[in-house]
């Protein structure tokens, strides 16, 4: 593999420190640069926006590769929902696709809403995944009609609250979303919630159900293999 860091002066430590800064937290780029300069680094608000557009796809893709072959996630249940995204004014649709316990499988942007974009949607999240035994989404009817072309109509599942697993995973998003003061591209949409939902899965330790000990540990590891990434 070549060293994605051979022509950076800068220490990788240093590039994988603010990309996950920008990245994992509600900040924004000169929050960062404000940051790394009381830690004595001095770099601008421009060379974190270049670092992670540079290095967050690279570090998502290491991060979705493993979690794959070790098969950390769930095929019982799948929760699928899309949220409004603006885009110069523009609407798009941004759907996402988590299991059982909150993992989030696929983030995938689209112009329209209908049963193209659902059948593309599926089909991307279920060649890296497999197919689930259970698919809960919304009354929207583009589900149902691309399933029915998949041919697993009848694992579907639509309920008025049995959705919220999805509908609360947009929630960092949204908030990621604020600080960033809206998206300007298309193409910058998917590659951030690509990214987004890649290191959020990464550092997502469910503080809420385990103990001290063991979210320590966990919180731990994750940040000692975060800082391996691309080594």
């Amino acid at each position: 593999m070549r060293n994605p860091f051979k022509y950076f002066k800068t220490s990788p430590d240093i590039i994988r420190l603010a990309v996950m800064m920008y990245v994992r937290f509600p900040l924004s780029l000169r929050n960062v640069e404000d940051l790394l300069h009381e830690r004595g680094i001095d770099i601008t608000h421009e060379t974190v926006r270049f670092w992670w557009n540079r290095f967050g796809p690279l570090f998502a893709k290491s991060i979705r590769k493993r979690r794959v072959q070790s098969q950390k996630y769930s095929n019982w249940a799948w929760h699928l929902d899309e949220v409004f995204v603006k885009i110069n004014g523009e609407l798009h649709y941004l759907w996402r696709a988590v299991d059982h316990e909150g993992e989030v499988l696929e983030a995938f942007v689209t112009r329209r809403r209908d049963r193209k974009a659902a059948l593309r949607f599926l089909r991307k999240v279920m060649k890296r995944h497999g197919r689930p035994e259970i698919v809960v989404t919304d009354r929207l009817k583009s589900y149902r009609a691309a399933m029915k072309v998949l041919g697993n109509e009848g694992s579907q599942e639509t309920g008025r609250w049995l959705n919220n697993r999805v509908e609360n995973s947009h929630l960092p998003f949204r908030r990621r979303e604020r600080a960033m003061g809206k998206f300007r591209s298309f193409e910058t949409l998917q590659k951030f919630v690509s990214t987004h939902s890649s290191v959020h899965n990464h550092f997502s330790h469910e503080r809420h159900l385990n103990r001290r000990e063991n979210f320590k540990e966990n919180r731990s590891t994750a940040l000692a293999e975060w800082r391996q990434l691309a080594a």
